[in-house]
C-alpha cells in the first residue's frame, strides 16, 4: 500500500479556519498543547468539559475516538419514511418552513419545534431544553437534519436531530458515516464533532509517524495520520476497519513493549536470594496442612497443584532473579496456602514478606487466616490497615521498621510514604487485577533498592490461548484442583416470577444456621432501565417480604469502613442475607453462606458469575447458587448455561473467550492489564494482533528491556504520546467512558 493509497480524499475534511489561523499547525508542539489553549475555535471554553472526558491536550482529543457510528450516507425522502419503523435513524435534506417555541410542563423546559417539507412530504422536528436552536433555523432554510424518526398517524417526528446547514460545505452530522463520541455535560454531539475536524486538520494529518516502515509494511498498516482522519470520519466502513486495525496494533504493540521489557529489565536485576532447606520447607508446609484439618475435622493434604506451586516458588525464590509469578485459581482453590509458604520462607530466611490485599476486611481475614495457617512454625502476622487506632498503627509501623514483623498484612496503607520495611524480600499482592503496575511497585521499592520477589494472586483466571501473549512478564502457576472435601455447588436459573419457593428455601437456611447472598445489578433504580432489580429497593422489598430475618446492604457508593462493616455482620452471623451489588465479589469468607441468588444474571460477565457463586459453599454444608433471569439473549442465556453445567474456573475462562462479541474481548478488564480503547473491542483478527505485536516488541528491545536504536520517535510516543499509560502498565489507561 503506498502513502497515496492511505490517505484517500475525505469528503468529510474541511478548510482550516482562516480566523484561527492563516495557516495549518503543523508541528509537533501543538499535540502537547492545551486543548482550551490550542488556538482550536470554540476549544476556550471547554476547560471543565475537557477535564472530565480526560482530554488534557490537543493529542488527546485526537485520540477520544467515537464509541459507535451512524450509517447516515443515504438521504431519505420524507415521504418514504411513512414505511420506516419507529425509532429508525435517518437523514433528510429537507427545508423549514416554520420555528416555534413552546413551554413544557416541565417549568424552565422548552420545547422548540421546526416544521420540515421536501418534494415528497413533511415532517416535524422537536427538541427539549434544547436553547438558541430558534436562532439558527429560520423559514427557507436549507438543512440536512438526521436522527431517530417517530410515527404519530401519518405526522413524521424527529427527536432532538442533529442538522446542518445544506451550504455546501462539508458534512459533518448527516449524509455520511457520522462518529458517535463519548460526551459529557456541557459538551454536545455537534459542537465536539466540530472541534475533532479542526483538530485533525491542524495535527492529525501530520500527526508524526512513530512506527518504523519495515513494520508497516510487514503488518499491511496504513500510516498513522490516515489512520486518525479514517477513525472519526471514516469514507466506508472498511477504510474505519483498516484504520481501528492500525490504531489496535499500537496499543498491543505498546502493551507487549511494556511487559517484555519489564521482564527483560527483571532477568538482569538481582534479587537476595531466599533459600529454604527441605526441613524448614516441610515444617511450613505440616503447619498449612494441620490449619486445614482444624477447619474440616479431618487430616488433610495439600493438593497436587498447591505442592507444583509451592515448587515452582520455592524453586524462584532460591534464585538471584526476583520471581513474579501469578498464581491462578478458583475461589477457595487454596491460593493463601501457597502465599503462606512464601512468606514464611522470607520471614524464615531473616527477610519480611508482606501481602497486599484490597480492602480492610480482606487485609483482616488474610492476616488471621495465615496467622492459623503459619502458627505451626510460630510466626506472627503483624497487621497494618487505615482502620487501625493510633496506638496499633505506631506499635505496627515500629515492628516493620525493626523487622521484628516478619510477616505483614495490610490494604494500600502499606505503600504510604511513612511506612518503612528494613528488609522487604518477598511481595504477596492478593486479587492482582485491582492493582496496577504502578501500586504494585510502590510496595516493591520498600525493599531498599533491592528488587524483592513478587507472587501475584487472582482468582478469575485467563484463558491459556491469551495468557501466553498478555502475561508475557510473568510466569504462571494453575490451581485447578479443588481442595479435598470442597462441596460441589448446586446451581440453577429461575425466572424472576417464579421465586416463591426460593424465598421459602432461604427462610429455611436462616433457621438451621445458614446465610444467603443476594446479588443484583444496579446501586438504585434507573427510569431508563425498569426492568433492572436495584439494591436499595430489593434490601427494602426483603427486609418486608423475609421478616423477622435480618437483612444488610452493602454497595460501591457507601464508605469503605461501612461497607466492611456490614459484611463483617454478616460474617459474624448478625445479618441472615446480604443484598450487595457486585463489591461482594471480592469478600470475606463466610463458610455459613449457603446460597447465592444473582438477580438479572443476564448482567454479568461469566467471569462475574462464577467468582460470585464462590462465595458459598465453604463450609460443610450443601450450597446452591440461582441465577435469576428471564432474558432472551442467546449469548446471555450461553453463560448462564455453561455456569450450570460446570464449576472449573478455568473451562469457564475459556467459554467466555469464546462468547465474547463485544467489549472486553480480550478479557484485560478481569487481568488487571491497561483496558485498551480498541483492541478489546470485537474485530475480526485482533487476537492475531496480540500475537503479533508480541513478536515485535521481542524484536525492537535489546537484552536489558529498551528500544534499540533507531526507534527514537517510537519511544517518544511511548514516553510521553498517546500509548505512555499502556505501555507503562497503568490499569485505568484507555477506559474511555
Amino acid at each position: 500500500m503506498t502513502d497515496t493509497e492511505r490517505r484517500p480524499p475525505n469528503p468529510g475534511r474541511l478548510p482550516v479556519d482562516a480566523s484561527a489561523s492563516t495557516t495549518p499547525d503543523t508541528s509537533p508542539e501543538i499535540l502537547d498543547l492545551p486543548v482550551q489553549r490550542s488556538g482550536l475555535p470554540g476549544a476556550n471554553s471547554l476547560r471543565k468539559v475537557a477535564l472530565r472526558l480526560g482530554l488534557g491536550s490537543v493529542r488527546d482529543l485526537l485520540f477520544h475516538l467515537p464509541r459507535r457510528y451512524d450509517d447516515l450516507r443515504e438521504l431519505r425522502r420524507l415521504g418514504d419514511l411513512l414505511l420506516e419503523p419507529d425509532g429508525t435513524i435517518v437523514s433528510a435534506r429537507v427545508t423549514v418552513t416554520d420555528v416555534r417555541v413552546e413551554p413544557t410542563y416541565r417549568r424552565r423546559v422548552q420545547r422548540t419545534i421546526a416544521s420540515l417539507e421536501d418534494e415528497s412530504g413533511t415532517a416535524q422536528a422537536t427538541w427539549f431544553g434544547r436553547r438558541f436552536i430558534e436562532r439558527r433555523l429560520g423559514p427557507g432554510s436549507r438543512v440536512v437534519v438526521s436522527g431517530k424518526v417517530r410515527r404519530f398517524g401519518r405526522q413524521l417526528t424527529f427527536d432532538n436531530p442533529e442538522f446542518q446547514n445544506d451550504d455546501g460545505s462539508a458534512l459533518l452530522h448527516a449524509g455520511r458515516i457520522v462518529p458517535v463520541y463519548p460526551l459529557t455535560a456541557g459538551l454536545t454531539a455537534a459542537r465536539l464533532r466540530g472541534l475533532m475536524r479542526v483538530a485533525l486538520d491542524r495535527a492529525g494529518a501530520t500527526y508524526p509517524e512513530y512506527l518504523p516502515a519495515d513494520l508497516l509494511a510487514a503488518e499491511g498498516l496504513p500510516a498513522i495520520g490516515w489512520s486518525l482522519e479514517e477513525a472519526h470520519y471514516p469514507s466506508t466502513f472498511e477504510t474505519r476497519d483498516e484504520a481501528l486495525r492500525r490504531l489496535a496494533h499500537d496499543e498491543l504493540l505498546a502493551l507487549q513493549i511494556g511487559m517484555v521489557g519489564r521482564r527483560r529489565q527483571r532477568v538482569r536485576a538481582a534479587a537476595r536470594p531466599v533459600e529454604v532447606g527441605d526441613d524448614d520447607a516441610a515444617r511450613i508446609v505440616a503447619s498449612i496442612e494441620a490449619s486445614l484439618a482444624r477447619r474440616v475435622g479431618r487430616p488433610v493434604e495439600l493438593t497436587l497443584d498447591q505442592a507444583a506451586a509451592i515448587r515452582a516458588v520455592r524453586t524462584d525464590l532460591a534464585g538471584s532473579m526476583p520471581m513474579l509469578r501469578l498464581l491462578q485459581g478458583d475461589v477457595g482453590s487454596g491460593k493463601t496456602a501457597v502465599a503462606a509458604f512464601a512468606l514464611a520462607a522470607a520471614a524464615g530466611a531473616g527477610r519480611q514478606g508482606a501481602l497486599l490485599a484490597p480492602t480492610d476486611l480482606l487485609a483482616r481475614q488474610h492476616a488471621a487466616t495465615l496467622a492459623d495457617l503459619l502458627g505451626g512454625v510460630d510466626l506472627p502476622v503483624t497487621l497494618l490497615t487505615g482502620s487501625l487506632t493510633s496506638a496499633d498503627t505506631g506499635r505496627a509501623l515500629e515492628a516493620i521498621r525493626s523487622g521484628r514483623a516478619g510477616v505483614v498484612v495490610g490494604t494500600h496503607a502499606l505503600i504510604q510514604d511513612r511506612v518503612e520495611f528494613a528488609r522487604l524480600g518477598v511481595v504477596v499482592i492478593d486479587e492482582q487485577h485491582r492493582f496496577g503496575v504502578a501500586q504494585r511497585a510502590g510496595l516493591e521499592d520498600k525493599a531498599g533498592g533491592v528488587p524483592p520477589h513478587v507472587l501475584l494472586m487472582t482468582a478469575t483466571p485467563i484463558p491459556r490461548t491469551l495468557g501466553q501473549v498478555l502475561y508475557a512478564d510473568l510466569d504462571l502457576s494453575d490451581l485447578r484442583t479443588p481442595p479435598e472435601g470442597r462441596l460441589a455447588i448446586r446451581t440453577g436459573i429461575r425466572r424472576p416470577d417464579d421465586l416463591e419457593g426460593l424465598w421459602r428455601h432461604v427462610r429455611t437456611e436462616a433457621a438451621a444456621g445458614g446465610r444467603t447472598f443476594v446479588v443484583v445489578p444496579l446501586i438504585e433504580e434507573d427510569a431508563a432501565d425498569e426492568t433492572a432489580v436495584a439494591a436499595e429497593s430489593e434490601a427494602t422489598r426483603l427486609w418486608e417480604l423475609l421478616a423477622p430475618l435480618r437483612v444488610g446492604l452493602v454497595h460501591g457508593r457507601m464508605k469503605a469502613l461501612e461497607r466492611d462493616a456490614e459484611m463483617a455482620r454478616f460474617r459474624d452471623g448478625d445479618l441472615d442475607v446480604l443484598v450487595g451489588t457486585t463489591v461482594v465479589e471480592v469478600g470475606v469468607d463466610v463458610p455459613e453462606a449457603t446460597t447465592m441468588i444473582i438477580q438479572g444474571a443476564d448482567r454479568f460477565g461469566l467471569a462475574q458469575l462464577h467468582q460470585l457463586r464462590g462465595r458459598v459453599g465453604r463450609g460443610t454444608r450443601p450450597s446452591y447458587c440461582v441465577l435469576v433471569s428471564d432474558s432472551t439473549d442467546d449469548v446471555a442465556a450461553a453463560r448462564m448455561e455453561a455456569i450450570v453445567q460446570t464449576h472449573d474456573g478455568f473451562v469457564l475462562a475459556e467459554k467466555d473467550f469464546e462468547l465474547r462479541r463485544e467489549g472486553d474481548v480480550l478479557g484485560l478488564v478481569q487481568s488487571g492489564l491497561p483496558r485498551l480503547r480498541v483492541a478489546s473491542l470485537q474485530r475480526e483478527g485482533h487476537r492475531e494482533l496480540a500475537v503479533q505485536a508480541r513478536a515485535h516488541a521481542e524484536r525492537l528491545l535489546d537484552g536489558e528491556g529498551r528500544l534499540r536504536t533507531g526507534f527514537e520517535r517510537l519511544a517518544a510516543e511511548l514516553d510521553h504520546g498517546w500509548l505512555a499509560a499502556i505501555a507503562a502498565g497503568d490499569p485505568d489507561a484507555g477506559s474511555g467512558e
